[in-house]
């Protein structure tokens, strides 16, 4: 199992998305996600956040909120623990990063992008606000198999 950060940088009604275009044999390939990694030894989740938000796009957050965990189980890959964040307070100015591209999307735009399934999932729930929440996201492949939200199954 592994522990990472998530986190969707917010400022004027937009994302700070990154397009994963950069990297060799990325998982993420051609995706659109928000900025984050693995934990380091020792790491708390907000230490990790604070450390891969600056190391990807040169800004040093000032305020931000954990929003959920997100569990990832896959038929490929380790299953992932993934603390979920937003952002609205940083510093700083944005660097060019080793693993994609970044780029300001209206959230309006964020859905016609070239997301992971269950991304539309929580990005849906940060948008509305939800609390807190458990979200486990089950892949098949690259298809979303399952999800289940505070122990609720959805309906794919």
């Amino acid at each position: 199992m592994k522990n990472t950060t998530l986190c969707y940088i917010e400022q004027d009604d937009s994302y700070l998305m990154l397009h994963r275009v950069k990297k060799h044999q990325d998982p993420n390939a051609g995706k659109w996600i928000g900025v984050g990694g693995k934990f380091e030894d020792g790491e708390s989740p907000d230490e990790c956040l604070v450390r891969e938000v600056r190391e990807e796009t040169g800004l040093t957050l000032t305020h931000w909120r954990c929003r959920g965990i997100v569990t990832f189980v896959s038929d490929e890959w380790p299953t992932e623990y993934m603390h979920l964040f937003t952002a609205d307070g940083f510093e700083g100015r944005l660097i060019d990063c080793n693993e994609g591209e970044l780029a300001w999307i209206k959230k309006a735009q964020v859905p016609a992008l070239n997301l992971w399934e269950g991304d539309r999932i929580f990005l849906e729930l940060l948008a509305r606000e939800e609390p807190f929440f458990l979200l486990k996201l089950s892949y098949q492949g690259d298809r979303l198999a399952g999800a289940v939200l505070n122990g609720q199954a959805l309906e794919l």
